[in-house]
């Protein structure tokens, strides 16, 4: 039987309660990496009409990024930049920024989350929408890395013929990232939370 807490409502609840559910949900995180390979997988299903799934768009990304010589941040963002597809389809670049936030530069944060909207220069147009949208960003720092990764990585990465490394390339790098203590100011700054 499952370790559980003595309380039915949080207020409740006793130091001992706390600290066991502090172990239990350090033991949890340990398995973040786990659960995320596995959410990568899923990208096999989902929305069709592309030459190639979600899974493989996203190793693409992430083998574009890598063979350009991107930081390991950057990788790991390419990898899971649209994970958020299938659970939040209107705004699946704040459900990926939130997944990686913690754990690593605001900078990398902004380009997933922004990269939807940056991504819809390519094609805004054609559902009679302003593909320039981006343009309200144009003064924020980050504006061009958020550019170049969707120039370069994301809006690049739906061909069948690109070779894509496999998984198991990227897997130490997504391992180690999501290994970091959450929100250590050596990896996200310094106030951020």
């Amino acid at each position: 039987m499952s370790e559980t807490v003595g309380f039915r409502q949080m207020k409740d609840g006793t130091r001992e309660d706390y600290l066991l559910l502090q172990r239990l949900e350090h033991d949890y995180l340990v398995t973040l990496p786990d659960r995320l390979m596995m959410g990568l997988e899923k990208l096999r299903t989902g929305l069709g009409g592309y030459p190639v799934d979600r899974y493989t768009h996203s190793l693409q990304t992430a083998t574009r990024a890598w063979r350009d010589g991107a930081d390991i941040e950057l990788v790991v963002a390419a990898l899971i930049h649209d994970m958020g597809d299938d659970l939040s389809p209107f705004d699946h670049a704040s459900l990926a920024a939130a997944i990686i936030r913690p754990y690593v530069r605001p900078e990398v944060t902004w380009i997933v989350e922004q990269h939807g909207l940056f991504q819809s220069y390519y094609f805004a147009h054609h559902y009679d929408q302003n593909r320039h949208a981006r343009e309200q960003f144009r003064d924020h720092p980050w504006f061009e890395s958020c550019a170049a990764f969707c120039e370069r990585w994301d809006q690049t990465s739906f061909d069948p013929d690109y070779p894509v490394e496999p998984l198991s390339t990227f897997e130490p790098l997504l391992r180690e990232v999501f290994a970091r203590p959450a929100f250590d100011p050596q990896y996200v700054g310094v106030g951020v939370l």
